[in-house]
């Protein structure tokens, strides 16, 4: 039967995939486009399943904050090659994945994954996204913030970004500087009490260790260790580390030279390059 080239180019709108595979869907349709778009569905499943063993390790990781820069949301899209990952329909998939996210701030990434886009809930959409690119592709990793004012930074490339949440207002840049300094100098926690207490407890062992074999008395080991505790916070929590655009003030100096109160008090990051 003929195939009308107005139903091919509604068809590719619909469901992504290239113009010959939704010629072949229609005309296996008998013209009929819901069966169309239920046979292109099915084949990208059915190459989803295919797929599924091989590593999706490239990708997208964005971020982005609502309008009212109350809360924010990060997402990763993967895919297996970089070749995928800067194609701007695969980013700008990611994208809509992104404002779902932001919109409805689902509790997890099972949440994420449930909720409708276009009719079809995130998950399926995925998949068939698979069938539609030709590799394997994973909406691997999601999170959220809620504060006074939160920013978001995404590193040239898509694959890091960052987000930081304020107890208050913050000017544009210096927002901008600190989602910088995070995404720069991968901070594992906002300040030293936010370090885990079983990665403490290792810094501490490993204090007194190296004293040790350096031949230190034991009865100053834990001193000594209580030192270097001190520097190791200084080089992995947020707001002690040193100013990257100033290394002669910490992050908290410059925020608190702006405002005595103004400090950070959520913090994500995500890299592809982990």
């Amino acid at each position: 039967m003929s195939i009308k080239a107005a139903d091919v180019a509604k068809l590719r709108k619909a469901t992504g995939a290239g113009m010959m595979d939704c010629k072949k869907a229609l005309t296996e349709a008998e013209g009929d486009f819901d069966a169309a778009v239920e046979i292109i569905r099915k084949k990208g499943m059915a190459i989803a399943n295919k797929r599924a063993d091989r590593e999706a390790t490239e990708g997208v990781v964005l971020a982005r904050v609502s309008e009212d820069k109350k809360k924010g949301a990060i997402i990763t899209l993967n895919c297996e090659t970089d070749f995928v990952a800067k194609n701007d329909g695969f980013v700008e998939f990611a994208g809509k994945i992104l404002d779902l996210a932001l919109a409805n701030m689902p509790a997890d990434l099972e949440a994420l994954k449930a909720i409708e886009m276009d009719g079809r809930t995130i998950a399926d959409q995925v998949t068939e996204q698979t069938g539609v690119i030709g590799e394997k592709i994973d909406l691997s990793f999601f999170d959220k913030i809620e504060a006074e004012a939160a920013v978001a930074y995404i590193h040239a490339g898509n694959k890091l970004a960052t987000l930081i949440g304020f107890n208050k207002d913050v000017e544009d840049q210096m927002g901008r500087d600190v989602a910088m300094q995070a995404a720069a100098m991968a901070p594992i926690a906002i300040n030293e009490d936010a370090v885990p207490a079983d990665v403490v407890a290792k810094e501490l062992e490993i204090g007194k260790e190296k004293a040790r074999l350096e031949g230190k008395p034991e009865q100053i080991l834990d001193k000594i260790a209580q030192g270097r505790l001190g520097k190791f916070f200084k080089e992995v929590t947020l707001l002690n580390q040193d100013f990257v655009k100033d290394g002669k003030k910490t992050v908290k100096q410059y925020l608190t030279e702006a405002d005595k109160d103004l400090t950070v008090v959520e913090m994500k990051r995500f890299t592809l390059n982990a």
